[in-house]
């Protein structure tokens, strides 16, 4: 019987957030790339909450642009209301959040799928990998098919024998009711591949009809919003913007909950999967916080073409008559009618561990791994995978070396060498308390920190760059300028800070002196700057940010460099690690598993103690030594 066979560069499985920006890199980097689904209709699902951004994911989504990626860009075109977090604090954790049109994000993404050179779509099954050598060539589907090719990607998400729960009610479906994935966990288990089991939720969806916002919190976006995207302007992409409510659970909610705990999937038993901690269920909430009495709930629209509405901060997997009586005591959603019940995934993903820094497994080559089949949570966490796994898979065919981002270069940095070296036991999401170095790692310099190395990635086009170039000029003259322009202690510039309730001046400063004054900015003094030019918004942002947090950025790029020497001392990949004297069990175990690459890395594995990372600096030295000598 004949079997079906192609060749392509690379394979990519799974067509979600990971999936799509895996394809989408490789493919623009000159490789013919196919990416498999389970269902066309899958492609960049947003099967839970409808946003992209929020804290921490923001910076996520604006450096996926910097780099060349797609998920900023399209959110920009999609989007419902936009508006940027924690503005009354500092920079440092400013995040970008907007509310998405789920068809409409799907659709759009999968127009520039479709209409991207080298890139085919495919619905199908991935069952099996195949494998020689320690080498992945391809794989094959559940018809048979054979796919060749020199890298493949899985960015599975929560596809892998997926199955949907609430009560006891059990289905073997993936997200949506879509189809499940259910034969290729068997190969990855076949060729040693640790997995685990994980969980995550959704709320129900609620018939806007049904729903009385008069009694709830009208929640507006930004005017002007903030781009995603570098690449846009406010203007370019504003629009009339779709309120979300805000309303509250209460303790006739809580009462619900606690009479029908035992009937919850996840205290029954019937749930094997571990969720994620920082996104629990409403059940957790109440159980685990006991002492609050009440929980946020946001009401969000899903699209401009449905009636559906999210319940941001309910998910559940409670049975379908506590549901209903659960969301009906809230404030506003008294006669709710629930479109879509809440539910609990359970899905298999993989140990994380077993990648290198690239994403690519250490022990077969060419075979890469993105997204929530890494362990983590989230459509951003996703996507910032699915675009280095598909960098990286791009780079090894050309024999190029990988690039890895360190965790003083970027958010991704952060989250994929977290993910590599931690042993993350829950699904990870990321938060701005993860990156040691968040001054610097801001969202809106994005830009400035990453869009060149996309430029050499081959991702950013040269009038792109060209534009960031033409940025840092500006802003390197200007802060010049701010620092060589004095102003005296004059009538007029005593009666500005007057007005902006700041210290009169004794003698005469510089403006880069005023601007470090919180109650200024660049642009509150901009009466007494007769030489000040128009320049762009995102400039000025620059000036006053690191102005203003002047003596931070420098206590930071002072740790930066201290992070640097420890990544610089290299650790041979030959060790042998119970060679090592004085050693713990405990860490002899893990530096074993994890194989880190430098004194960095495994500075920071769960296990490894300071002590024995003096161990391990006493023993490579003697090596150098002893290498040294011998003229090695």
């Amino acid at each position: 019987m004949a079997v079906m066979e192609e060749t392509y560069d690379v394979v990519v499985v799974g067509a979600g957030h990971a999936g799509c920006e895996a394809a989408l890199a490789s493919a623009r980097l000159g490789m013919e790339t196919i990416m498999f689904t389970v269902s066309m209709d899958s492609v960049a699902l947003m099967p839970c909450n409808p946003n992209v951004g929020g804290t921490s994911k923001g910076h996520l989504v604006r450096e996926i642009d910097a780099l060349g990626g797609e998920m900023g860009k399209n959110i920009d075109k999609t989007y419902l209301q936009s508006k940027m977090l924690n503005r009354s604090r500092g920079p440092a954790v400013h995040s970008l959040r907007a509310q998405a049109d789920k068809a409409e994000y799907s659709r759009h993404m999968r127009m520039t799928l479709e209409a991207t050179d080298r890139l085919t779509l495919r619905q199908a099954e991935a069952a099996r990998l195949i494998v020689e050598n320690g080498r992945v060539m391809g794989i094959e589907t559940t018809s048979g098919a054979i796919y060749h090719a020199k890298a493949v990607i899985l960015c599975t998400g929560t596809y892998l024998k997926a199955r949907c729960i609430y009560g006891d009610v059990s289905r073997n479906t993936g997200p949506n009711g879509l189809s499940a994935a259910n034969e290729l966990t068997d190969s990855l288990k076949s060729l040693g591949i640790r997995m685990y089991r994980f969980k995550t939720g959704t709320p129900a969806r609620i018939d806007r009809r049904s729903i009385d916002f008069s009694v709830m919190e009208e929640q507006v976006g930004d005017e002007p919003v903030t781009p995603f995207s570098f690449t846009n302007r406010p203007e370019d992409i504003a629009r009339e913007q779709i309120s979300c409510w805000l309303t509250y659970t209460n303790e006739k909610t809580h009462e619900i909950i606690r009479k029908n705990i035992g009937r919850s999937p996840l205290y029954s038993g019937m749930i094997e999967g571990t969720g994620p901690r920082y996104c629990p269920s409403i059940e957790d909430k109440v159980m685990k916080f006991a002492d609050r009495d009440r929980h946020q709930v946001f009401i969000e629209p899903e699209g401009e073409s449905t009636g559906e509405m999210y319940i941001g901060g309910m998910s559940s997997s409670l049975p379908e008559d506590v549901q209903y009586a659960m969301y009906r005591s809230v404030k506003g959603l008294e006669h709710a009618k629930i479109t879509r019940n809440a539910y609990a995934i359970e899905y298999d993903c993989i140990d994380a561990t077993q990648l290198k820094a690239s994403l690519e497994f250490k022990a077969y080559e060419g075979l890469f791994s993105g997204g929530q089949f890494n362990g983590s949570s989230g459509y951003e966490e996703a996507a910032a995978q699915g675009l280095m796994a598909g960098i990286n898979a791009a780079r090894k065919i050309k024999g190029l070396d990988p690039v890895i981002l360190d965790r003083s270069q970027a958010y991704i940095g952060v989250l994929i060498d977290d993910l590599v070296t931690k042993e993350t036991r829950e699904p990870y999401r990321m938060m701005t308390s993860r990156a040691e170095y968040r001054l610097l790692l801001r969202q809106d310099n994005a830009d400035l920190r990453l869009t060149g190395i996309g430029y050499e990635i081959g991702l950013i086009d040269r009038a792109r760059y060209e534009r960031l170039l033409e940025k840092e000029k500006q802003i390197r003259q200007e802060w010049d300028r701010l620092e060589q322009t004095s102003v005296g202690a004059g009538r007029a510039v005593q009666e500005l800070l007057e007005k902006h309730q700041s210290a009169p001046l004794r003698t005469a400063a510089t403006l880069a002196d005023l601007v470090r004054r919180p109650e200024l900015s660049y642009e509150a003094l901009s009466p007494i700057d007769e030489e000040r030019q128009d320049l762009p918004d995102d400039v000025i942002e620059q000036i006053n940010i690191n102005l203003k947090y002047e003596g931070y950025i420098r206590r930071q790029l002072r740790q930066v460099e201290q992070f640097k020497k420890l990544e610089e001392k290299k650790i041979p990949e030959e060790i042998r690690y119970e060679d090592v004297k004085f050693l713990r069990t405990e860490a002899v175990q893990k530096l074993n598993a994890i194989r880190p690459v430098s004194i960095g890395q495994a500075s920071r594995i769960s296990g490894v103690s300071p002590a024995d990372i003096s161990v391990l600096l006493v023993y490579l030295e003697q090596l150098r030594r002893k290498k040294k000598g011998t003229g090695q």
